[in-house]
């Protein structure tokens, strides 16, 4: 990017067009001399005076970032100073957040880039005693593939792209039979209230029983579902590319669940299995106008119909 300053050099031609800076091997190596000595500076800051640069760093890191995707000789010396600020605020180097996951996801990275909408998925981290990083910006994305390809197992996966282990309670071997056939009823249930038979559904015994349903999307489709939002490729199906689509998570330890299970046939059962849909999509996003009009329509029907009783 452009900073403003002067240079001394006398061996520049007196012709300063464009095409002729473009090409003259003296604005190479000024550019190379600058880009060098930027880098040396802010290592430099990072190193003796880390208080200020981490106060200056929200506002230079997109830049930063940037250069180092454009230049490999900047992304070298910067690497290192590279700075992640995680969901306490506190800033950490990469080394840092892979030193602190070592012992519960070794080699990943879990990110956020809203904190507002990602909410949900934020409280269920933190009760396990996980940590994320915060990613907001739109140069985050090809940052973090870069980072990717250019350490080796290293893997960027953003809060909600899927439901792990620590956050599950494990079938009991004696239940494992009871809890397939479950799962089953309760996803032809789902599938037949929602008219999608193509929706991927996961029942789940997640330990916070307080969450009801959630919405997962893989890192691989989300990651391609951004890049055709960039290059306004709308309309086009992330699976011709290899990648799965959403997910709804049904938790089998909250009680909406459990009534949907036990009253598949109920009055209230197809109401309260697209709501559960919509209550997951809304904390994985926004509705759409027509969609969030009939969530609100539905929301006060069930409730009109629990005080008939």
């Amino acid at each position: 990017m452009l900073l403003k300053g002067v240079i001394d050099c006398p061996d520049l031609p007196l012709n300063v067009s464009r095409s002729a800076l473009q090409n003259d091997g003296f604005v190479k190596k000024i550019s190379d001399y600058i880009t060098k000595k930027v880098a040396d500076k802010l290592s430099g800051m990072c190193k003796t005076d880390r208080e200020s640069y981490e106060k200056y760093w929200d506002d230079i890191s997109p830049f930063i970032k940037f250069g180092c995707l454009k230049d490999d000789k900047f992304e070298e010396k910067m690497k290192e100073y590279v700075l992640f600020k995680d969901l306490d605020k506190k800033y950490l180097t990469l080394q840092d957040c892979l030193d602190e996951a070592k012992d519960k996801h070794e080699n990943i990275i879990y990110y956020v880039t809203d904190e507002k909408e990602q909410s949900q998925y934020i409280n269920m981290f933190r009760e396990e005693g996980l940590n994320a990083v915060i990613m907001g910006h739109n140069i985050d994305s090809p940052f973090i593939s870069q980072l990717e390809q250019k350490k080796e197992g290293l893997k960027f996966m953003r809060i909600d792209a899927d439901v792990t282990e620590t956050f599950k309670e494990a079938v009991k071997e004696e239940d494992a039979e009871g809890f397939k056939a479950d799962s089953e009823k309760l996803t032809e249930t789902f599938k037949k209230a929602l008219g999608n038979d193509k929706l991927e559904i996961k029942v789940e015994k997640l330990k916070n029983d307080q969450v009801a349903s959630m919405i997962t999307v893989s890192e691989e489709t989300r990651r391609m579902q951004d890049m055709m939002k960039m290059y306004n490729m709308y309309g086009m199906d992330p699976s011709m590319f290899g990648g799965a689509g959403e997910t709804l998570i049904l938790n089998a330890n909250h009680k909406l669940v459990q009534y949907v299970l036990n009253n598949s046939d109920g009055e209230l059962t197809g109401k309260i299995c697209e709501q559960l849909y919509d209550m997951a999509a809304l904390t994985h996003g926004s509705l759409s106008p027509e969609r969030m009009t009939k969530f609100v329509s539905r929301s006060n029907e069930i409730m009109m119909m629990m005080t008939e009783k």
